[in-house]
C-alpha cells in the first residue's frame, strides 16, 4: 500500500505531506489490497465501551460504520403507551415521551420487525411492560422530616418500577432479568398523595433513522493518530515546557547523561495540541502530524447490545447492502 498518508499540523492549518490511501474512486484500489493493509486492535474493551484501532482504512469507510451504527443497527424501545390513569403533574405527552426514551435491556436480534400488516401485538415482535404506582402519605413518619421519601411511598417514580409483562411464550423463552430497563435509577417523576400512574407499554424494534430512542450507542466517533517528532534535543527548562505544552501522558523527561531531555512517550494522548508554538525556541523543535489511515475508534453502547457486537453488526449491515447492490446490477 506505500507509505502511510500523513497530515502535517501547523500553526494556523493542516497540509498533506505524503498521497492519500488509495479509495475505491482510484484505479490501484481493490478488495485484495484492502485486505492485505485492513488491521484492528483492540485497545480496550469495557462493558459498554470499546476502543479500538482501525488500520489501513479511508476515513470514508470509518465514518460509513458509525453511520451506519448510529442509523441502521436496531435496537428495541418503547413505542407506544396506553394511558389508563395518569393524575400526576407531568402531562401525557410529556410523560409518554420520557417512557419511550428509557433504554431496555432486550436483544433486537431475538424480535422481528413490526409491519403495518402485523395488527396484533406478537410475542416475536413487541414486549409489553406496565407501569402501576400509587403516591400515599406513611402514617408513622417523623413529623420533623424534611424528606419527602420519608413523608410519602412512591414520591419518586423510577424505571425499575416498570415491569415486564410476557406475551405468548415470552416466558419460556427469556429469563425476568432478561427483560428490563437497562437503568433502574432514571427518575420519571415525582408524586404526590393522590397521584395515580397506571400505564401499558408497547416496545417494538426499530431503527435510529426511524427515532433517536431506537439508536444502539449512546457515541461512535473516531480521530487520526497523532505522530510527535523531536527532531532536535530539547533539555532542561525547555523540555519542562514542552511537557506542559502537550496533554498529559504525551511527552516524558528521561535523564541522559546527567541531562533532562524530553522524549515522545505515547502520542496518542495528544489532542491537537499547538501551545508550543508559543515559544520561538520550540517551534521549530517537534514536528507534528496525524497518519490519515490510522483511525482511533470509540464506541460508546446503551448496553442492550455490546460495543464490540455492535461494530459486527455494522459490518455485516454494510456487506448484505454492497450484496444487494451487486444483486440488483447483474439482474
Amino acid at each position: 500500500m506505500g507509505e502511510s498518508p500523513m497530515l502535517s499540523i501547523g500553526e494556523f492549518g493542516l497540509s498533506t505531506v505524503t498521497s492519500t490511501s488509495p479509495t475505491v474512486f482510484d484505479e490501484q484500489w481493490t478488495s485484495k489490497n484492502l485486505r492485505k493493509s485492513l488491521k484492528i486492535v483492540v485497545i480496550r474493551n469495557e462493558e459498554n465501551e470499546i476502543e479500538f484501532d482501525l488500520i489501513g482504512v479511508h476515513p470514508g469507510l470509518a465514518n460509513t460504520f458509525r453511520r451506519i451504527m448510529m442509523s441502521d443497527i436496531p435496537s428495541m424501545a418503547i413505542d407506544r403507551v396506553e394511558i389508563l390513569s395518569n393524575t400526576s403533574i407531568l402531562p401525557d405527552e410529556v410523560l409518554v415521551h420520557r417512557l419511550g426514551l428509557i433504554p431496555l435491556k432486550a436483544d433486537p436480534r431475538l424480535f422481528e420487525f413490526k409491519t403495518e400488516a402485523d395488527l396484533e401485538e406478537k410475542d416475536d415482535n413487541t414486549l409489553e411492560f406496565e407501569i402501576k404506582v400509587k403516591c400515599t402519605s406513611v402514617k408513622e413518619n417523623t413529623k420533623n422530616s424534611l424528606c419527602a421519601e420519608d413523608i410519602y411511598k412512591n414520591s419518586n417514580i423510577y424505571s425499575s418500577q416498570i415491569k415486564w409483562v410476557p406475551i405468548g411464550n415470552q416466558k419460556q423463552r427469556f429469563k425476568e432479568k432478561d427483560i428490563e430497563p437497562i437503568h433502574d435509577d432514571i427518575l420519571i417523576t415525582k408524586m404526590r398523595p393522590g397521584h395515580e400512574i397506571d400505564c401499558k407499554l408497547l416496545a417494538i424494534k426499530g431503527t435510529g433513522k426511524d427515532h433517536a430512542k431506537f439508536s444502539p450507542i449512546v457515541a461512535a466517533f473516531y480521530r487520526t493518530l497523532p505522530k510527535i517528532e523531536i527532531i532536535k534535543e530539547v533539555s532542561g527548562e525547555a523540555a519542562t515546557r514542552l511537557q506542559k505544552s502537550f496533554s498529559p501522558g504525551v511527552i516524558d523527561i528521561k535523564n541522559k547523561n546527567g541531562k533532562n531531555i524530553a522524549v515522545v512517550k505515547n502520542a496518542r494522548y495528544d489532542t491537537g495540541s499547538r501551545n508550543f508554538w508559543e515559544y520561538p525556541d520550540l517551534k521549530d523543535t517537534v514536528v507534528v502530524s496525524r497518519v490519515e489511515d490510522h483511525l482511533i475508534f470509540t464506541i460508546e453502547s446503551v448496553g442492550a447490545l455490546k460495543p464490540d457486537d455492535i461494530f459486527r453488526e455494522s459490518v455485516k449491515y454494510l456487506r448484505d447492502k454492497c450484496f444487494n447492490l451487486l444483486q440488483e446490477l447483474n439482474s
